[in-house]
């Protein structure tokens, strides 16, 4: 006889909110299990805040938010204070920067480990590399079919975590798989920015989100293989974004380039603001004027000789080397001919990118989507997992989305209501006040529904 395994709670995903869910249930006394896709659970945190897990911000105002009161009622008047009692729980660490909460070791990993050591010691069963196949209502709550390797997975070993996660999720793909039952009282959805199917499966709406904060796709004026060369590299600069040559915006801090376009804070407060065709000057000096610029420049000349955009290395010590290369392409292509250093002042003050629209790697639809729990035993545990993700059209009707921040908010037996946005969130945008370093999201927060 096949039977089920039983649990208070079961949360599907592994994320950050989902580990934090499961947490605040095991310590309210609920036998919990995660069910996560993934070949492990809290992957995705080892990328927040360039991997320095960027946890919270140290101040917290609702009234920066939609619904300021619906805000202060889950989260409290202070909501870090709450924040910070989670992590110290944690055995976290932490510190700050520019207002910033980051883990005092500023790795990821850190906090990471730190999720799944409480999940062990708290008995959380975790499930991984295993996909919610069919729910249906059952006597006690929910009966839900799974579908799991069938035994453990193997990769080879690997020096580097990258190759090791690559080699196991091919692994995943090939292994065995098998059938498994499993009920619970209460279920948690915290599937992070692809909700479309765990929503199909459990019937909930779906509520499609306007644009938030994302990378920027984009392309090098006149080169269109440039950003192949610079992905990856990290620059400080100034991004200003024109339009019919009029200057809309602009803002100082670290750029990300990839293969696709830009990404960072400043290239993510800049994608709410875009459209098709604008173009994007990047100030790789933003801290010298035009003419200390050009004054450096010309001590250069007389220390090593006269520029040529025909040997980036004269630029050596000044700019990392994939950057030179780039910038001696745009220069010979806009001054051909020259070597004075007075037209290289124009380029590495107004590097030229035209905006093509969002990041167009994922072309999967994101939504929001709002649920509720069944009752746990004697105490009702509720749940509202947000899911938000910037989509973009360009003129061309072309369509991209990528996940931004899920948020969670948990209700459980004698405490009260206790928030917590993915535990390690990204700088998120504020609707209302149009601010993109808040550390809770701020997509509209809806009412929790309770079950009838």
């Amino acid at each position: 006889m096949n039977t089920s395994a039983f649990y208070d709670v079961l949360v599907i995903g592994g994320g950050a909110s989902g580990l934090a869910a499961a947490i605040t249930a095991a310590r309210a006394g609920k036998s919990v299990c995660i069910v996560e896709r993934d070949v492990a659970c809290g992957l995705k945190l080892l990328a927040t805040g360039n991997g320095r897990c960027n946890l919270s911000n140290e101040s917290i105002d609702p009234q920066r938010y939609n619904h300021p009161a619906f805000v202060e009622s889950v989260m409290g008047p202070r909501p870090e204070q709450e924040l910070m009692g989670f992590f110290s729980s944690l055995g976290i660490m932490t510190t700050s920067e520019e207002g910033r909460l980051y883990p005092r070791s500023l790795r990821a990993e850190s906090v990471r480990d730190a999720l799944l050591n409480v999940c062990d010691r708290l008995g959380i069963t975790l499930i991984c590399g295993a996909n919610v196949a069919s729910v249906h209502k059952a006597s006690e709550g929910w009966a839900l079919q799974i579908d799991r390797p069938a035994r453990a997975l193997k990769a080879k070993k690997h020096d580097d975590r990258k190759s090791e996660l690559r080699s196991l999720r091919k692994a995943l793909a090939d292994v065995p798989r098998k059938n498994e039952a499993l009920e619970a009282h209460a279920v948690i959805i915290a599937t992070g920015g692809n909700p479309t199917g765990i929503a199909d499966t459990f019937s909930l709406p779906l509520t499609s989100l306007r644009p938030i904060l994302c990378p920027v796709s984009a392309t090098v004026v006149g080169d269109r293989a440039a950003l192949k060369t610079l992905d990856g590299l990290r620059v400080r600069a100034r991004l200003t974004l024109t339009r019919n040559h009029s200057e809309l915006w602009h803002e100082d801090g670290e750029v990300l380039f990839r293969a696709f376009g830009i990404s960072g804070v400043a290239a993510f407060n800049l994608s709410r603001r875009i459209q098709y065709g604008d173009t994007i000057l990047l100030d790789v000096f933003p801290d010298l004027s035009k003419d200390e610029l050009l004054d450096m420049l010309n001590r250069r000349v007389e220390l090593l000789g006269g520029f040529s955009p025909r040997d980036p290395r004269w630029l050596d010590g000044m700019l990392a080397p994939q950057l030179s290369r780039v910038v001696c392409t745009a220069f010979e292509q806009c001054h051909p001919g020259s070597n004075d250093v007075i037209h290289l002042v124009s380029i590495l003050r107004h590097f030229k990118l035209l905006v093509e629209g969002n990041n167009r790697r994922s072309a999967r639809r994101r939504s929001r989507v709002v649920a509720y729990l069944s009752r746990a035993s004697q105490h009702p545990v509720y749940a509202r997992a947000a899911l938000s993700t910037p989509r973009f059209t360009s003129a061309a009707k072309r369509s991209t989305s990528t996940p931004i921040a899920e948020a969670l908010t948990l209700r459980g037996p004698g405490s009260r209501a206790f928030a917590l946005q993915a535990a390690c969130s990204r700088a998120v945008y504020n609707q209302k006040t149009h601010s993109g370093r808040l550390g809770y999201r701020t997509a509209s927060f809806l009412p929790l529904r309770r079950p009838r």
